[in-house]
């Protein structure tokens, strides 16, 4: 988003107005710290004149920053699945 941002030559402070979100959530989500939702997604993209699918090509969990050392829910699934005593299966 930022790259998209500064192609056009425009503040946080100009996008954030265009997109209709608040600039410091803009500054938020630009640094890592904050995950837009799908719908400020498509509000970001619409400012910036693109397609929303611009903005997340190539992304992978590593680009989340911070977030990314967070555990995600399939994790936390898998990781609670992995440990829970094996069920003996039923005879028919």
């Amino acid at each position: 988003m930022r790259a998209e941002r500064l192609k056009l030559g425009i503040s946080q402070e100009t996008l954030a107005e265009l997109s209709g979100i608040h600039w410091t959530a803009l500054g938020k989500i630009e640094r890592g710290l904050r995950n837009p939702s799908l719908h400020n997604i498509i509000k970001l993209a619409s400012g910036l004149a693109v397609d929303p699918g611009t903005l997340l090509a190539g992304l992978t969990r590593a680009d989340l920053g911070p977030l990314a050392e967070r555990e995600s829910a399939a994790d936390r699934i898998r990781r609670t699945r992995a440990a829970a005593p094996k069920r003996a299966k039923r005879a028919s």
